[in-house]
């Protein structure tokens, strides 16, 4: 193989596998990315119902208490009052949701449903552990969930959760005794969750990743054409004028022109040996000639 094979060989080789490395560690990169952005959604969106839920417990709540004896009021609870803000986001971002599943809920409606449920089960078998992040498949696609515990953090939440005796009658009227009793103080009952849809992200992602490694193929194959241009000039054009002659010389052909080089490298010094050296063996032939 010539030496222009073999640079062209070395560099596609060199291409292939420059590009296989950047896009691998590109595509974990935007991926993570992606992933990443998604969850500072989450918890921004978290973050804002925990501000409802608190807001709700410390300032509406308390103002509705007396009324509650006659009538029982969901704006008073937390866990309403977060779904029904969320609802409202929901109309123009249907695929953002929003829960707090419970094992035991009063409103059958707050049902853990299985996965949830394992979540749950979860914390209560960490209760150290403030959140949990995990990526599910869904049948429209992967879904990032962020999830926190509920814990019965005060005694105001037992006197609807405790027993179904000391409830108000109201709430028992209208959801029934048989549901969301039980609650004990510092227990994990239940969790919020958010979930916020993975495949926009990633296709912004694929997309970007696409053209990077675009741009990359097009700056490889400018910068390996220079490279091999380069190469043929000043390395692989040199060394094939020095083949020739040293071919002509082998056949007795010492007329041969010498070899022209200005440049002041390795390749210019070798054209300079290697024009002393036919010029010596000349006049050592040119000796031998006269010696006869």
């Amino acid at each position: 193989m010539k030496i222009q094979g073999k640079i062209r060989l070395a560099m596609s080789g060199a291409l292939l596998v420059g590009v296989m490395l950047a896009s691998v560690g590109a595509y974990f990169i935007v991926t993570r990315n992606a992933v990443e952005d998604s969850l500072r959604n989450a918890r921004i969106m978290m973050e804002g119902a925990t501000a409802i839920r608190t807001y709700t417990s410390e300032n509406v709540s308390p103002l509705l208490q007396q009324r509650m004896k006659v009538e029982f009021l969901t704006s008073a609870i937390p866990t309403f009052a977060v779904q029904s803000n969320v609802q409202l986001i929901q109309r123009k971002l249907p695929e953002y949701t929003y829960r707090e599943p419970t094992l035991n809920p009063t409103n059958p409606s707050n049902k853990a449903r299985e996965w949830e449920a394992d979540i749950i089960n979860e914390f209560r078998d960490h209760p150290d552990k403030p959140e949990l992040v995990l990526t599910r498949e869904t049948p429209a696609g992967p879904l990032l969930t962020l999830a926190r515990p509920l814990k019965v953090g005060s005694e105001r939440c037992l006197v609807c959760h405790s027993t179904a005796e000391k409830a108000p009658p109201t709430m028992t009227a209208l959801y029934g005794a048989q549901n969301g009793f039980g609650w004990k103080l510092g227990e994990i009952v239940g969790a919020q969750v958010v979930s916020i849809p993975l495949a926009v992200p990633l296709e912004r992602a694929q997309h970007t990743l696409l053209l990077f490694v675009a741009a990359l193929i097009g700056s490889f194959i400018v910068v390996i054409l220079m490279v091999y241009l380069l190469l043929s000039f000043i390395l692989v054009k040199p060394v094939r004028e020095m083949s020739d002659m040293a071919s002509e010389i082998s056949l007795g052909k010492l007329n041969a022109p010498e070899l022209v080089s200005r440049s002041r490298d390795e390749i210019g010094s070798l054209a300079a040996s290697f024009n002393r050296m036919r010029r010596s063996l000349q006049e050592s032939l040119k000796m031998l000639e006269m010696q006869r």
